[in-house]
């Protein structure tokens, strides 16, 4: 079947489209440093911190050795593994409720703008989307053929251990596999057996990283004050990024559930199996986060459910499909299902531009234009400062890490270690008010502050003699070149 590579292939392309236009922001500076380590750094690095991501770390460290480390380069990735969860979603759709609903599935899961946000950034988060897709695939499989030899079984425990090492929270998805395995297999007691022991089997193989996961659960503990467990964030960011577009998604997927459960009675046990599947992939992992998050700790982003966009995208599709066969006709029964792809793309398609412009990250990353700022104002022998002030997602020091050659010829007059050499993820610097003797020695300054932070750069460089020559504002930052004994 053609189809499903087909559709993966139109899905990669587009997903590429506009790939290297945003600057990296925060999340993306942690992926690409980390991986620029050398190996005995990057261990040293995840035996403190994002042990999680280490599998992708990894990953990407042997990547960029071969493509670069731009931002096309980095995200060219995670739009191929985007591209293959949509072709995955085609045959998974084709497989539960037939090739109409598996097209359709994929074209919706094109449209998603989470599915178009994950398929450009250098994170793991696509990664994981793939491998969720294809390992239910394999289920699914497995099932059907109540496949006894073990040599599947294992290709499933693995594939369920490498999807825990890449995104720890996918191991979620075992209990929706467990649903999969009570609805849909006809010899059910010997299927559970094999199924728990492949996963049994998975778990023990990925403990590791569960390890290290529970023991490093200190870098999550910003998500107490970030609030991110809000009904807007489940209902319309998570999956629909508008409310227009949460508005129709969810209209679809009630009328998909509706028109199972009115006709249950005559649905053969695998379609209501197949439903039953589809909604616990919506549903569970959300469920199991959001009461984590209220009972135990803070554990809930809208991010880390990506892996379960597959589902939202069939569990859609079946919606259409239901609606297209209300209308007579085949002719008219494909006008309608198009009429609803179509209108589902234009909600989105604002969304899948914007976040291929310029500043389409965090809110308006411009790390790089704030390296080609410096570039432009800068003299040799000048050193430069950072605000320190804001959240290291947000420092404006990214920039240097990031794109080093714009600062050629300047004095990082603050660094006490970089960041290669120590086992976290950033550099250890110095506050300014400690650097003087180094700055008296200097005859200029580049400073870089970050808009409406309460850094008092400037005002410290004052003290010492320095007054701002020039300046340029970037987008939320603004470089500004100091020279000594200017009015």
């Amino acid at each position: 079947m053609l189809v499903a590579p087909g559709m993966g292939a139109l899905a990669a392309a587009v997903m590429l489209a506009g790939a290297g236009t945003p600057s990296y922001w925060g999340d993306e500076a942690a992926s690409v440093l980390s991986a620029r380590r050398p190996l005995w750094s990057l261990w040293q690095e995840l035996g403190n911190v994002d042990a999680v991501h280490g599998a992708y770390y990894l990953f990407l460290h042997f990547w960029i050795r071969l493509a670069g480390s731009s931002e096309f380069a980095t995200r060219a990735p995670s739009a191929i593994a985007a591209g293959a969860a949509v072709a995955g979603v085609v045959v998974l759709g084709r497989m539960l409720f037939g090739m109409r609903t598996g097209v359709i599935a994929g074209m919706l899961m094109l449209a998603l703008p989470q599915v178009t946000r994950v398929a450009v950034e250098a994170r793991s988060y696509a990664f994981s989307m793939t491998v969720g897709v294809w390992l239910t695939v394999l289920l699914v499989v497995l099932i059907r053929r109540a496949e006894p030899r073990r040599r599947w079984w294992a290709l499933y425990a693995a594939g369920l251990a490498l999807g825990i090492y890449l995104f720890l929270y996918l191991g979620l998805l075992v209990p929706v596999h467990l649903v999969a395995v009570m609805l849909l297999a006809r010899k059910r007691r010997a299927l559970l057996r094999r199924w728990a022991m492949a996963v049994a089997a998975a778990l023990v193989v990925a403990s590791p990283v569960i390890i290290f996961g529970i023991a490093q659960q200190h870098q999550i503990a910003f998500l107490a004050a970030r609030h991110y467990a809000s009904a807007n964030a489940v209902i319309v960011t998570q999956w629909f990024h508008s409310a227009p577009l949460a508005a129709l998604g969810w209209g679809l997927i009630v009328i998909g559930v509706a028109a199972t459960a009115i006709r249950r009675r005559r649905l053969s046990r695998a379609r209501i199996g197949a439903m039953a599947l589809v909604l616990g992939w919506v549903a569970i992992p959300t469920a199991v986060l959001l009461a984590g998050d209220a009972l135990i700790t803070p554990m809930y982003n809208y991010r880390y459910t990506g892996f379960s966009l597959p589902a939202v995208a069939i569990a859609a599709a079946v919606g259409v499909v239901q609606i297209a066969d209300l209308v007579h006709g085949r002719r008219l029964r494909v006008l309608a299902a198009a009429t609803l792809i179509v209108f589902a793309g234009a909600l989105a398609a604002p969304v899948y531009v914007s976040q291929r412009g310029e500043f389409a990250k965090d809110g308006g990353a411009d790390l790089r234009q704030t390296a080609a700022a410096v570039s432009e104002l800068a003299a040799p022998g000048y050193a430069v400062v950072f605000d320190e002030t804001v959240k290291p997602s947000r420092k404006p020091r990214l920039a240097l890490d990031l794109y080093p050659a714009s600062f050629d010829g300047l004095s990082d007059v603050a660094l006490i270690t970089p960041y290669v050499d120590r086992g976290w993820i950033w550099d250890r610097v110095a506050p300014l008010d400690s650097l003087h003797s180094p700055l008296s020695a200097s005859p200029g300054v580049i400073a870089v502050e970050a808009d409406g932070s309460t850094s008092t750069d400037l005002a410290e460089l004052a003290r010492l003699g320095f007054q701002p020559t020039a300046e340029i504002h970037v987008h939320r930052t603004t470089v500004y070149r100091l020279e000594r004994g200017t009015p």
